[in-house]
């Protein structure tokens, strides 16, 4: 594809922008039906006209019988298969019901097409076997735009999964099949690498693709580091080492991401040294040396400006990996809106603060990798590679072991609980939606 940049834009508020919402048509005319008004006048004073004769009776001959109940059979009978019918947004373009359509009672039934993934024969393209056969499903653990993730239970040996179960009914184009395919194909891709989700098998049946992962229970990023309280630049300097870490892993493997996040990486376990896993491989892609993409995916916080202007390579994640290090180290991010368009007119056009509290504590080596790493230039940006290189984010390196100001947690912990608000207010009205 060299340089060209590829693929369809998708824009979405509040969450990762790469999603479908799909609004049902309504049948919303009806055909009238022949009947005969009487009007009764209230005034008891007005005279009033009765019919003094009963009416004439005609007699109806038995062949006249036989032609009326065959008419009226071949009426009631009438109605629109799910094979012969017309799409109902056909039938609400046409003209006004004639006289003929008027005079039969005539049984509409909505035609509804089924999703792509409904349609498929087979999402995976494979038959790994029965799931529920493998595996009996848990509790919630959290929902996403396409699936729900679950406790899982392997019965042959007792140990505990995630998985997350997506309704072949949200898949509704063949790109969303595809998306499915590609990120378990990401995953297989990617297992061995340390600090990366691991995949144990996927599943179909006739309406649920599963897919069984590794189980962290130890909450999210943020979540632990306001639990935790105590929270140095030397740990900060720790966390984004293991973030870089998993980029440049999978950059050296040919996957960019394309949606970290804090939100996308969560602890093992409770444990203080619990390791911190990436998640959520549903918007990577596989890309080639060069190769430049145009589909307008991530979440608003931390999307790069390459990105949204559509145009863009790996470099991407860099700057996505620098966002969560800025929130690190001062508990906001740099660039902030009320409404996504207002986040992204400030990462192509707003300035990063330095200079407010706490950053005159922060060290000069902290700045000047994250100043590096929000580089507005893809091409002068720093790699990942070098990223881990930087004297800050190394073992032992020169990152202060000295507390960051209690102010850093507090507004780390309401960042993270707007975050959430945002998210749940965004499912209430996808569900209002459809």
């Amino acid at each position: 594809m060299g340089n060209n940049c590829v693929g369809p834009r998708r824009t979405y508020e509040h969450e990762s922008f790469q999603t479908s919402f799909w609004w049902p048509w309504s049948l919303s005319w009806s055909y009238p039906i022949n009947q005969t008004q009487i009007s009764v006048s209230q005034n008891t004073n007005s005279s009033q006209t009765y019919q003094q004769n009963p009416p004439h009776v005609h007699k109806i001959e038995n062949k006249d019988m036989k032609t009326l109940q065959s008419n009226t059979a071949s009426d009631r009978q009438t109605s629109i298969s799910q094979e012969d019918a017309e799409p109902v947004t056909q039938l609400k373009e046409k003209a006004t019901p004639t006289k003929t359509m008027m005079s039969k009672n005539i049984n509409i039934r909505r035609v509804t097409p089924k999703s792509a993934g409904l349609r498929a024969e087979s999402v995976l393209l494979t038959n790994n076997g029965p799931f529920r056969e493998f595996y009996k499903l848990g509790d919630e653990l959290g929902k996403g735009k396409f699936g729900t993730t679950s406790l899982c239970l392997e019965k042959s040996t007792r140990k505990t999964y995630a998985c997350k179960a997506i309704p072949k009914v949200k898949l509704f184009r063949e790109n969303d099949i595809e998306d499915v395919r590609r990120e378990i194909e990401i995953m297989h891709h990617l297992v061995g690498i340390p600090n990366v989700i691991s995949i144990k098998g996927a599943y179909e049946d006739p309406v649920v693709v599963y897919i069984v992962m590794e189980l962290c229970e130890g909450g999210e990023l943020f979540d632990r580091i306001v639990e935790r309280r105590h929270y140095t630049e030397r740990k900060a300097a720790k966390l984004a080492r293991t973030i870089v870490n998993v980029v440049e892993a999978c950059h050296s493997r040919g996957v960019m991401h394309r949606d970290l996040k804090p939100e996308n990486f969560l602890f093992v376990d409770g444990d203080e040294d619990s390791t911190l896993m990436a998640i959520d491989f549903g918007l990577s892609i596989f890309f080639k040396p060069g190769e430049k993409f145009s589909d307008f995916v991530g979440s608003a916080y931390y999307v790069a400006p390459e990105v949204i202007e559509e145009c863009y390579g790996p470099e991407a994640d860099v700057w996505s990996a620098g966002v969560i290090i800025y929130i690190l180290l001062c508990g906001t991010p740099p660039f902030y809106g009320e409404l996504d368009r207002e986040i992204f007119d400030e990462v192509l056009h707003g300035e990063v603060d330095f200079c407010s509290d706490p950053w005159p504590s922060i060290s000069e080596s902290a700045k000047d990798l994250v100043k590096k790493m929000l580089d507005r230039d893809p091409k002068t940006r720093i790699k990942a590679h070098e990223v881990l290189s930087h004297p800050w984010i190394q073992v032992d390196g020169v990152a202060p072991d000295r507390p960051l100001d209690s102010a850093t947690l507090s507004r780390l912990k309401q960042f993270s609980a707007m975050n959430k608000l945002k998210k749940m207010a965004l499912r209430v009205s996808t569900f209002s939606i459809t």
